[in-house]
């Protein structure tokens, strides 16, 4: 499938553009999702704390590809949903304590292993060329909005 930038891609998240931490969409199909970012290098990244960048945070990132999966790949109007919320996280190995020593893009890749009811469960992992920063398993869980009157 097509690539998708980074303005594109915010319409499948929450938060306000500035939260929005993946650069593009490389790829896509309906088992799994390839991002690319660049955003752990700004000063400015929302998720920096004392001017450091923990690698912990990449559980954010890992988090979005999985919603912009669920966005591009499930209608969820028809399902009356409107908020995505990360549940269990499991097998989560972090390689690394910072993102500082990582001057390369990161490649963030998601794949789809279960899917049940608006519940979907993926595993993830984040790579700065061929090193393995972070890598586990997650589930989402979208919430449907209240019926209106």
């Amino acid at each position: 499938m097509s690539a998708f930038s980074r303005l594109e891609l915010s319409k499948f998240l929450p938060h306000g553009d500035d939260m929005c931490l993946l650069s593009s969409v490389e790829c896509w199909d309906v088992s799994s999702i390839t991002c690319l970012t660049s955003t752990h290098r700004n000063h400015d990244n929302p998720l920096r704390r004392q001017g450091r960048l923990e690698m912990i945070a990449g559980l954010e990132y890992a988090a979005q590809a999985m919603a912009v999966h669920v966005g591009l790949t499930t209608d969820i109007s028809e399902h009356n949903a409107s908020l995505g919320y990360l549940g269990a996280v499991r097998d989560l190995k972090i390689n690394s304590r910072t993102f500082q020593q990582f001057a390369e893009d990161l490649t963030i890749k998601a794949s789809l292993l279960l899917e049940q009811h608006m519940s979907f469960m993926y595993s993830f992992s984040m790579k700065a060329n061929q090193v393995m920063l972070l890598q586990g398993r997650a589930s989402i869980f979208i919430k449907g909005r209240k019926a209106t009157t």
